[in-house]
């Protein structure tokens, strides 16, 4: 029997609940929190999903800079070319080793400093400043996700 007393519609096999488990116009406090932007994120580990979308920025970042090798090589100003190559590969191998480093609340201040130091580096080379750029928005978007997901 339902609750207004009506036997056939508990017989036809309607529920007298919503699909929640609750009556039709109320909501669970969980469920207005989620629908309001609230906490919970609805990821099982936040923290470790916001860690792997740095690492994975860095990890493409360090893969842009390994591609950008032969331009900085064949565009290399006079004498520079040496300078330039061996700074993209220490970059390169930065860019893996800080994504060691997302774990620690430092590792994200010090990806935050490279992105300056890239940029900086467009005096040796332009083309360090355009990666520079470009990874650092990313990096922004990367801190915003990080802020609003984590908290």
């Amino acid at each position: 029997m339902s609750r207004n007393g009506n036997p056939g519609e508990a017989a036809a096999g309607a529920a007298p609940e919503g699909p929640a488990g609750h009556g039709p116009g109320e909501a669970h406090e969980r469920d207005v929190r989620l629908s309001l932007g609230g906490k919970p994120s609805g990821l099982r580990n936040p923290t470790r999903a916001v860690r792997g979308l740095g690492a994975g920025a860095l990890v493409m970042e360090a893969l842009v800079l390994l591609l950008a090798l032969l331009p900085i090589w064949v565009l290399r100003p006079p004498g520079g070319s040496t300078v330039a190559m061996t700074l993209a590969l220490i970059a390169i191998v930065v860019c893996m080793a800080l994504s060691a480093t997302l774990r620690f609340p430092w590792g994200w201040w010090a990806v935050s400093v490279f992105q300056v130091v890239l940029i900086a580096l467009g005096f040796v080379h332009w083309a360090f400043a355009v990666v520079g750029v470009i990874f650092g928005l990313v990096w922004v978007y990367v801190l915003y996700a990080r802020r609003t997901i984590v908290g």
